[in-house]
Formats: structure tokens, C-alpha cells, sequence
């Protein structure tokens, strides 16, 4: 697909810049060079997608590769959708723009079970039959992985190949045995699936036949000897792992917009609901030398301010004391910041807010889970109130102002005294008070429990939707405080996840069936149809309490059997029986092995990483106090770039500023900030020649200097033109270009004589109010260098600012359509 038709397309939609694919660390490689074009689709928003860690380790991976060309694809808004539709195009990919149909292979990632519908969605825009079975030879093969994986059967039927586990050994082995089946040349689609079944991790669908017995429960028999089950590909050394140190730096504001540094993954608490705690198992610590090693790397090649340390329990890295003493030592003097997303009550510590606290205050979540100690005593989450209680006070008394708080309803035993015991917990913490006796803020969230498979709660029924929302407002009620918000997970989406989590192959007619009823985004709440979903199952003969409502018998077959975790069934079964009796298992990082089964003890076994860090290097001596002046930036942006929004525009520049090496000063006070002022923010979608910026900087930067290094940074579109430290005075007025996409059906006289200069328009503002403005003060001149360009001059005072766009449209009445399809350059006016 070309830039103009591109171009075209994005003027006429919400956040264009989602589908621009010139991020920096975007990798573009000639299609002509490479053996085999691989699109990493997520099937969700840009924002989301490109927030996902895993992608951009599988991006990194298969793009190391020469051979091998790696492009990006997400879900399209229903915006862009509408125009695919109508203009009967397909869904392209970022970094080429090349159709979807055109790639050989198509990995999905599959993290959440309520963008199925997406999937679907993505497949049918590219012309490519959803099911895997009425797929031929011209078409892709498409794959799959992702937590949703460990229960492949309610979307088996519309992939080829299914990855369960890390994904990291196993999507180099995919495209080698691609590679070597195409250089065969027998183009037999059996053949690869056979030959990709041998891969550790591989689940090939087709290659199970799914029966069903009198009461209704799926089996999956084999089609082949030596195949009836799939054994979890796990990576064993993080350390050895690849890790993305050149991590594509989405536009817009992304979900996480900030470096992630996988500290560790897996996770042996023992939560008996958490099916990441189980799947991901062993824990495979990172060691602090690498970790310090990817920061540096990482950090140098994005310009981020933020680090977030990921793990599914952040504070219980081994050695997450020392390793965050060396993080804020290298990187605080940088007003580089550290955040701990994922922690639990009692490893929050003093110690650790202090050193967090050092750049500023990032914000965390506390998940308590249960109310009450009965609960989390059954449900095996190993936390006591008091340490609750203390983590909050600590917080509290070192000046956060806000804490999250999440918890969940229906979990298996709860009663209503743990309900009683949640709402008593809440309002004790919100009593507490910070410096000078101000009381914090508790932000509650709550959801519906959901017994997710391959987790000791796999046997357990859902609660049903009265009863999911009785409970919550039963909650609600009785927090409705001063300083306590509360939030909820609406139940019928909860619902709807249970099903697809716990569901069998005689999901996907539903599937379809829904998605023909126009089910897209269905984890948004504002796309969100339950009726029409009702509406599928019926038409689909689904019934979804068969998948949810019941609690199922120990010996009774699950869809997911084939699946093999690495735990052990009977130490689920086991897990589940102390659940009964609230009995505890601890954790077997730091004791006993507890007999999960994941371990081998030769090639997987825990790593931990315990004792103290070699010491860091001395602190350099404080530099003198810096002597800053002032230079003035003047850049363009044109082409792709005239999609940025403004916000987004300053954070390109703060970071090509970080990344180029170039100190800029900050402000002093609780949240300093670069001291960087940017011209009156361009409308998205208008080109400029010269807009400018004025930075403080050191006086040994040069202006030279500062212009090399920020065009070596800046993603296409975005050049500087001139760097200087004289500060030309403030414009008076701007100069625009328009340029029509196609002769305008009522050709219209454009100048500023007969034009009643008293005459008053209304225009909105940033803030959504109206203001009037008199034409005589805001238009200078207009005029009509030919029938398909307009050019005026426009007030460029502050506060007397108005878009070409509303004098076209209110003063010459050009239709909305005409003015979206226009190209508006703002022009390079030399200085008198």
C-alpha cells in the first residue's frame, strides 16, 4: 500500500499515528532480501499491543535473523475497519505496509480470551478463511501463543499451530523448519505440521479428532502415534535468553510507556487462583549483573525516563534491594525513574519506598485478594493483615498519596463474613493518615473470580451473574466514603471470559457467530454487546453455564488434558483438597521442594539470586554547578510526521534528546521537569516547514552539535532545520498552504475582498468550550494561487489563534469531507 494512499486513509481517523510503523528501532528490511516474512499480530489496539513485552522479544528474535522479516500488525480501530471495508482494502502490516495475506506466517498472541472476536476480525479484513480448515495453499499459516494457549480448544479450530509455553525456543525452531520445508519444495501443508509437532511446545489442533461422550464432555484423540499430548516449552536461563535491548518506542500513549526489565519469571507462591503462578513455574531469576547490563543498553537505545521492573512478584526478587540501590545510583542522577508494578504486601519495605522515592514517587497496587484471613488462608495467599496493614502505613508515612487495592468475589469457600471482613479491611486502611494528618486515597478495584485451567481452582464453579452482582454492590454499598473509590469488572464480561477459559472446540461456531453480529473489542466496556453474544450462543446451541456454573468432578475429562503444564495433576488435586481445609503450602523458593512437577533438577530448577551485589563503583565527585543558556530549535514536520499530536511530539523530542546525549536543564521542586517550550501545539494532521522550540541547555552544547544529534534521533518526517541561540520574537502571524485532494464540486472564489470582516465565527476549544472570534482579527489575507490551492495568513498571536480548516469551513462553506482530504502545510516565513 503507498504513503498516499496511506496518507489519505489516516487523515480521516482517530489517532492516526497508530499506523504509522516509522517508530524508532522499528526494523524495515527489503522483502526482496528475505526467505520468509513472519507478522507478529496482537489482536488488540496499538496501545496495548505495543506495550506487550513478549512481542517485542519475539520482534527482536526473528528479525536478528537475516533471512527472516519480522513485521507488526494490531487490531484496527473500528474507525479504520470502516474504511478498510468501504475502500475494500486489506489490513496491512506497520513496517511495509504489505497485506497480511501476503506474509507466510502469522504468529497471534493470545492474552486475553475476549479478543478472540478480534482475531476474526484481523483474519476476515485480510481475506483469509478464519478456520483453519478451508485455508489452501495461498494462504498464510497462522500460529498462535500467549497465556490463552494453556487452553487452546475454544479457538483450535482457526489455527494451524499452537505455541504453549515460552516462546523464545520455540519461534526460531518454527521459521528453520519452515525455511527447510520450503527449500524441499513440496509446498505440503501436512508435512510442516508434522515436521513443526516434533518442536517441544507445539500443538498441532488438526492433529486431534475432538468426541464428545454422553454428557457432553470433549476428548481429543490422536491422529498420529507418539502425539497425544504437548509439554510446555520453558526457557531455563534467563540469563541466556534474548532480551530486546532495542525495543520499538510506540507512538501515542501506549498502556506501559516506559522500559520494561524482566527481572525474573515464574512464580511459587502457591496462589491456588492464579494460573500465571502455575503455567509460568519455575522461577528464573535474572541475575543483577545482566539486569544492569540490559538497563544501560536498553536506556541508551530509547531515552526512556521510566524503568519498571516486571515480574508476577517484583518484590520478591532475590536480591531487589541491592539491585535497586544500583539502579538509582547509575541512573537517578539521569532523573531516570524506577517503578515496582507487581508487589505484595510485606515486600513493599521502608527501605525499598526510599529508594524509589528518590526521582519521583511511582505509584503501586496491593493485592490482597480476600478479605478476610480464613480466605486468603484457603486460597494460599501467604499474606497476613497485619503486613497489609503495615505496607499501606509505611506508603502513607513516606508520601505516597494513593494506593490500589485489588480483590476479587466468588472465590471458592468465601462467605459472607469474608465479604463483611473485605469491607472492614478497606475501611481500616482508609483511616490511616500520612504527613500532617492528611489521609491518603484507596482506589478499590474488584472483580469476578474466574477458575482458570491448570490451576488447583480448575474444579471449582463460577459464581452466576445475580449472585456476582448481589455481591458487588453489597461491597459497594458499604464503601461509599470520603477518599475510597471503587471499581468493578463488569460481571457479564467476567462471565464471558469463564466460558472462553474453560471452554471446548464447540466454541468456534459461537465464535464466528458473534463476530457476525459485529462483536469486536469485547474487553472494552464501551464495544462490549453481552446480548449479542446471548444471541450467538443460542444460535450456536452453546450453553454457557455448561462451561462456567458447575463445579466439576475430579475424574472428569477437561478440554485442556492434552496440555501438559509440567505440574502435576495430582499435586492440583492436592492443592485443591487443602483449599477445603485452609491449609497453607509455602513457597518453595527459599525451603522444601513442594512436588509440583516442573523440575528436573538438571536442565529446570528455580534460580535465585540471594547476598549482596559487588559494590558499586565510587560516586563520581558532584559537578560544579552548570551555566545554562537558551537555544532556539526550528524543525519540520511533514509526510507521516503531520500525524503526531502535540503530546506525543514532546515526548519524540525528550527522549531523541536522551538518546542523542544532549542535558537539558529541570526544573526544582516535587516533579522537576525539562525545561523545553514548544510553539502553540500544531492541529494533528497539518504539515509545518518551521515550527520551533526553545530548550535549556549547558552552555558548552552547541548549537551544531544539538542539530546533528537530534536529526540522528528523530523518526521520518521530523528534521530540524536550524539550531540558535538568538531567539527570534514571537510570530504575529502564520502562512498555510492548502492543497485539495480533487477539484471542489462548488468552486468557490477564495479572497478577502466581499467578505464581511465584522462577521463572527465560533470555535471550539482544547477544552471542548466555545469562543468568537471576528474575522477582521484573525484572517490577514486569502487567496487562490490555482483551482486546487488555497493560501492566507492567519493571526499568530496568542489567544487569537484559529485553524485553517474553520475558515474554510464557516466563512467559504467548503464541506467537512473536502477539508478532512486536504493537505494544510504551515509555510517557512523567512525573518524580516
Amino acid at each position: 500500500m503507498s504513503t498516499d494512499t496511506i496518507q489519505e486513509i489516516l487523515a480521516l481517523i482517530e489517532k492516526p499515528s497508530r499506523y504509522l510503523g516509522s517508530e524508532i528501532n522499528a526494523v524495515k528490511k527489503d522483502p526482496q532480501r528475505v526467505k520468509l516474512r513472519f507478522a507478529l499480530a496482537f489482536p488488540d489496539l496499538y496501545e496495548i499491543g505495543t506495550s506487550h513485552f513478549g512481542l517485542q522479544i519475539l520482534y527482536h528474535i526473528l528479525n536478528r535473523r537475516p533471512e527472516i522479516a519480522a513485521e507488526r500488525v494490531f487490531a484496527p480501530a473500528t474507525d479504520l475497519e470502516d474504511r478498510l471495508r468501504q475502500g475494500r482494502m486489506p489490513l496491512f502490516s506497520l513496517e511495509s505496509r504489505t497485506p497480511l495475506n501476503r506474509f507466510d506466517i502469522i504468529g497471534f498472541s493470545l492474552l486475553y480470551e475476549l479478543n478472540y472476536t478480534n482475531v476474526i476480525t484481523m483474519l476476515a479484513l485480510s481475506g483469509i478463511p478464519p478456520l483453519s480448515g478451508d485455508r489452501g495453499p495461498g494462504d498464510p499459516l497462522v500460529v498462535a501463543g500467549g497465556p490463552c494457549t494453556c487452553n487452546p480448544e475454544p479457538v483450535a479450530d482457526f489455527f494451524d499451530a499452537i505455541v504453549v509455553g515460552d516462546g523464545e525456543p520455540v519461534v526460531l525452531e518454527l521459521a528453520r523448519t519452515w525455511l527447510e520445508w520450503k527449500d524441499a519444495g513440496s509446498g505440503e501443508r501436512e508435512l510442516l505440521l508434522k515436521m513443526w509437532s516434533a518442536i517441544e511446545g507445539v500443538y498441532i489442533p488438526s492433529f486431534f479428532e475432538a468426541r464428545y461422550d454422553a454428557e457432553g464432555f470433549q476428548t481429543l484423540a490422536p491422529r498420529f502415534p507418539g502425539y497425544a499430548s504437548v509439554k510446555r516449552a520453558v526457557v531455563a536461563d534467563l540469563d541466556a535468553a534474548p532480551f530486546p535491548v532495542k525495543p520499538v518506542i510506540p507512538f501515542g500513549k501506549p498502556v506501559h510507556d516506559r522500559l520494561r526489565l524482566e527481572l525474573s519469571r515464574g512464580c511459587t507462591r502457591g496462589c491456588r487462583f492464579c494460573q500465571a503462578g502455575m503455567i509460568y513455574r519455575p522461577v528464573r531469576e535474572r541475575s543483577p549483573d545482566k539486569l544492569l547490563e540490559l538497563t544501560q543498553q536498553a536506556l541508551a537505545a530509547t531515552g526512556y525516563e521510566d524503568v519498571s521492573l516486571m515480574s508476577l512478584s517484583t518484590g520478591d526478587y532475590g536480591c531487589i534491594v541491592p539491585l535497586m540501590e544500583r539502579l538509582m545510583a547509575r541512573f537517578a542522577p539521569e532523573r531516570v525513574a524506577v517503578s515496582l508494578p507487581s508487589l505484595r504486601a510485606g515486600t513493599l519495605t521502608p527501605e525499598l519506598m526510599e529508594l524509589i522515592r528518590r526521582v519521583r514517587k511511582t505509584g503501586f497496587t496491593i493485592a490482597p485478594e480476600a478479605g478476610s484471613q480464613r480466605l486468603r488462608d484457603a486460597i494460599n495467599k501467604n499474606i497476613s493483615e497485619a503486613e497489609i496493614i503495615d505496607t499501606v502505613r509505611d506508603a502513607f508515612e513516606c508520601g505516597w498519596q494513593l494506593i490500589k487495592l485489588y480483590f476479587m468475589v466468588g472465590l471458592p469457600t468465601e462467605t459472607e463474613e469474608d465479604l463483611a471482613a473485605l469491607v472492614e479491611l478497606v475501611l481500616k486502611l482508609s483511616r490511616m493518615k500520612g504527613p500532617a494528618r492528611r489521609r491518603g486515597q484507596i482506589n478499590v478495584s474488584l472483580a469476578t473470580f474466574i477458575p482458570k485451567p491448570h490451576t488447583p481452582f480448575q474444579w471449582a464453579a463460577q459464581i452466576g451473574l445475580p449472585e456476582s452482582r448481589r455481591r458487588l454492590h453489597w461491597i459497594q454499598d458499604r464503601l461509599k466514603r470520603p477518599g475510597i473509590q471503587f471499581k468493578w469488572q463488569n460481571p457479564e464480561m467476567s462471565l464471558l471470559e469463564g466460558v472462553w477459559a474453560r471452554g471446548d472446540r464447540r466454541l468456534g461456531r459461537a465464535l464466528l457467530a458473534a463476530h457476525r453480529r459485529g462483536c469486536r473489542f469485547d474487553g472494552w466496556s464501551d464495544k462490549f454487546n453481552f446480548a449479542a453474544w446471548m444471541e450467538a450462543f443460542e444460535e450456536t446451541g452453546v450453553d454457557p453455564a455448561f462451561y462456567t456454573s458447575r463445579a466439576r468432578r475430579l475424574d472428569e475429562p477437561l478440554p485442556w488434558d492434552p496440555i501438559d503444564t509440567r505440574v502435576s495433576g495430582e499435586f492440583l488435586k492436592s492443592e485443591w483438597a487443602k483449599t477445603l481445609g485452609a491449609s497453607a503450602t509455602p513457597d518453595c523458593r527459599g525451603g522444601d521442594c513442594q512436588a509440583c512437577g516442573v523440575c528436573d533438577f538438571q536442565r529446570i530448577a528455580p534460580r535465585v539470586h540471594r547476598g549482596p551485589l559487588a559494590a558499586a563503583p565510587p560516586a563520581s565527585a558532584p559537578a560544579a554547578a552548570a551555566v545554562y543558556k537558551q537555544i532556539q530549535v526550528s524543525y519540520e514536520k511533514i509526510g507521516l510526521a503531520r500525524f503526531f499530536g502535540h503530546l506525543e511530539l514532546v515526548n519524540i523530542f525528550l527522549r531523541a534528546l536522551r538518546r542523542a546525549r544532549i542535558p537539558v536543564k529541570f526544573s526544582e521542586g516535587f516533579h522537576p521537569k525539562p525545561k523545553v517550550s514548544f510553539d502553540n501545539p500544531l492541529p494533528t494532521g497539518v504539515e509545518s516547514e518551521d515550527e520551533r522550540m526553545v530548550l535549556t541547555v549547558p552552555r558548552d552544547v552547541a548549537a551544531d552539535a544539538l542539530r546533528e544529534g537530534l536529526n540522528a534521533e528523530l523518526p521520518e518526517g521530523l528534521r530540524v532545520r536550524a539550531c540558535s541561540e538568538e531567539l527570534a520574537r514571537p510570530r504575529t502571524s502564520c502562512a498555510y498552504r492548502v492543497s485539495f485532494a480533487a477539484p471542489l464540486a462548488n468552486p468557490v472564489r477564495f479572497c478577502t475582498s466581499g467578505i464581511d470582516a465584522d462577521r463572527s465565527i465560533l470555535v471550539s476549544s482544547s477544552k471542548g468550550k466555545l469562543k468568537k472570534f471576528v474575522l477582521k482579527d484573525i484572517l490577514i489575507n486569502i487567496r487562490q494561487p490555482d483551482p486546487m490551492t488555497v493560501e492566507m495568513t492567519l493571526c499568530g498571536e496568542p489567544g487569537k489563534t484559529v485553524r485553517p480548516a474553520e475558515i474554510l469551513k464557516q466563512v467559504f462553506g467548503i464541506p467537512e469531507a473536502d477539508v478532512r482530504n486536504a493537505l494544510v502545510r504551515k509555510l517557512h516565513e523567512p525573518e524580516a
